[in-house]
């Protein structure tokens, strides 16, 4: 974390917690500071988005094997619950009923899924990158250069690949939906229609088309930056508390910041429990509306 012998400052505390474990497409282990690089593998999101992943399906897979028409208890409730309010939310935005078998669940899944990576911010933010440092030291390397990040939703690259997923079923249900032609031509004909006249619809048609590809592009990246810059902001913040436990050894009048750590991380979590589950609901809600628009013709 820092030089051998002196105890990290609190910039190098910081930077060390926001690097990740990283390998190149060589399978070489490298050190990135950027916050998106596209030459380089997050290890660390990507172990955790699939361990998540996993434990999301699995929790979703025991309620439905559990489950019994009698009276239900906690946990099939809760289920149940969940399950009806994200097929009333699919419902109002998806009206194929075809397509809604799909949608439905997979809003579901998305929902849980994301609210667990979320969920990662609300362990101890030494927890994990420490544990990682003394298995790292133990392999024969140095435990200072051990890289951990425990949310994937607070790397870019997690959250625009997410994104961007929803915009490639947005496409696809366009040319199920609509065919090829008819996606085609509303392309090219939305949303400021066209003329009789051909080079005016030239002319409109090119308009149409860049206003379509900034929407897309518009729609996915604010899509993926909008749970990353909260979960981001949040990161940080937990960084800045966790700094505050340590404040005291540093000077006599910093003796109670300890009281203040425990005091402010109790406080900041609580309240980012509904940070957490907002951000996934909004996910959610917007990859539905997303959806549901590629099921409608201009």
């Amino acid at each position: 974390m820092a030089a051998e012998g002196h105890a990290p400052t609190a910039s190098e505390y910081i930077v060390h917690h926001l690097q990740h474990w990283q390998v190149d497409w060589g399978l070489n282990a490298t050190k990135q500071t950027a916050i998106i690089d596209f030459n380089v593998i997050n290890l660390d999101s990507v172990l955790y988005s699939v361990i998540l992943g996993v434990l999301g399906c699995l929790v979703l897979w025991l309620a439905a094997r559990k489950a019994t028409s009698g009276v239900p208890g906690r946990f099939q409730a809760a289920v149940e619950l969940l399950v009806e309010m994200v097929d009333n939310q699919a419902k109002a935005n998806i009206h194929n009923a075809q397509s809604r078998k799909f949608i439905a669940p997979l809003a579901l899944t998305v929902f849980v899924w994301i609210f667990l990576l979320n969920a990662m911010d609300l362990l101890p933010v030494d927890l994990l990158p420490h544990l990682w440092a003394q298995a790292y030291g133990a392999m024969g390397h140095d435990p200072h250069h051990a890289y951990m990040r425990v949310v994937p939703t607070a790397d870019l690259s997690t959250t625009l690949g997410l994104s961007t997923s929803v915009l490639l079923l947005c496409w696809f249900y366009s040319v199920k939906i609509k065919g090829a032609g008819g996606w085609a031509h509303e392309l090219v004909t939305a949303p400021f229609g066209t003329s009789k006249n051909p080079i005016f619809a030239l002319i409109l048609g090119v308009v149409n088309l860049l206003m379509q590809v900034i929407e897309y592009v518009a729609k996915t990246v604010s899509h993926g930056m909008r749970l990353f810059g909260n979960m981001y902001a949040g990161e940080l913040v937990f960084m800045l508390i966790a700094l505050m436990g340590g404040a005291a050894a540093l000077s006599l009048s910093g003796v109670l910041l300890p009281l203040g750590h425990i005091i402010a991380g109790f406080i900041w979590a609580v309240f980012h429990i509904l940070v957490i589950t907002l951000q996934a609901f909004i996910f959610m809600m917007l990859a539905l509306i997303y959806l549901g628009q590629a099921h409608e013709a201009h």
